[in-house]
């Protein structure tokens, strides 16, 4: 493919920027990765095993192998209602959601959502869980929560943004000082000239709550990471190229100083139920190349069952 002219990516960023629901953006990058990385970014599964949801989360997994990425993200929210469930209750969705997970060819390296903190604040009385975390971890294989890697001399870091706090919203997004603590470390051991992306299930930065509500209308402290601008100014010496958020099930793209935040859309859509404000079923592909960035939002062709 040959570098886009001026005016191609001055078109493409206003067909990108000018609304809320991009399906495809291109826009530069000044000394982007060495060699292309081109990546999948899926969120908001919510697996369960009613409506023939396992069929379109395979139709899912096909269209991005279709795709070849060289690495899969996996946003959170990979099952549902895990955080008010005990965990025999949530297990069959656990398996459904790793039927999917499986199908994907390649590396898929996943973020917590809320929905996958299992027995966090049971519902039907029973103990909650000592670590609601812990089936996440055991599920997916991974150490823990938050973590980084690198990525074709780009820097990933994955966080964790739920935080348990009871009372009517039962949780909140928030990154906390022991994992800031842990992001300076990683970033001094990171050359400032290195591209890094967040990746995070609650949104750093969004606009849904103003165009959905009003102009002035208060994002919750459920749907946002309320300790984003704290966590973002530790990346001030950095180039932050991308946060990849999801929670939300809208694809929304925002342009921040020089840091784009994209909120993923949702493989479930409107939890199963169809198009929520315009973003249906599906996922993201993101390519960094040494001078753009391309981002295509991806329907994979469901059709909604459930009633």
């Amino acid at each position: 493919m040959t570098a886009p002219t001026r005016r191609d990516v001055l078109q493409l960023l206003a067909a990108g920027f000018a609304g809320s629901l991009p399906a495809r953006a291109v826009w530069p990058m000044v000394d982007g990765p060495r060699d292309s990385l081109r990546f999948a970014f899926f969120t908001d599964v919510h697996a369960r095993t009613e409506w023939q949801t396992p069929e379109a989360m395979a139709m899912a997994a096909d269209a991005m192998n279709a795709q070849s990425p060289d690495l899969v993200i996996a946003g959170g929210d990979l099952i549902t209602d895990g955080f008010q469930s005990a965990a025999t209750t949530v297990a069959p969705r656990w398996d459904a959601y790793l039927e999917m997970h499986r199908g994907i060819r390649g590396r898929v390296e996943p973020v917590l959502g809320n929905h996958d903190l299992v027995a966090a604040i049971p519902e039907d009385g029973s103990e909650p869980a000592p670590d609601p975390r812990s089936e996440f971890r055991r599920r997916l294989g991974v150490d823990r929560t938050y973590r980084s890697f690198d990525a074709a001399g780009v820097r990933f870091l994955l966080l964790d943004s739920v935080e348990i706090t009871g009372g009517e919203l039962k949780y909140e997004g928030r990154i906390g000082d022991t994992q800031r603590a842990w992001i300076r470390d990683v970033l001094s051991g990171t050359d400032t000239d290195v591209p890094t992306v967040i990746c995070t299930h609650l949104p750093m930065l969004t606009s849904f709550f103003q165009a959905t509500e009003g102009a002035t209308a208060a994002a919750p402290a459920n749907r946002v990471v309320t300790d984003a601008r704290e966590t973002l100014e530790l990346f001030g010496e950095h180039r932050l190229a991308l946060v990849l958020q999801g929670h939300l099930h809208v694809d929304e793209m925002l342009r921040w100083r020089d840091t784009t935040f994209i909120t993923g859309g949702a493989v479930c859509g409107k939890w199963w139920r169809g198009s929520w404000h315009g973003t249906g079923e599906g996922f993201g592909l993101v390519t960094l190349r040494r001078d753009r960035v391309e981002w295509e939002y991806i329907r994979y062709g469901w059709t909604a069952r459930r009633p």
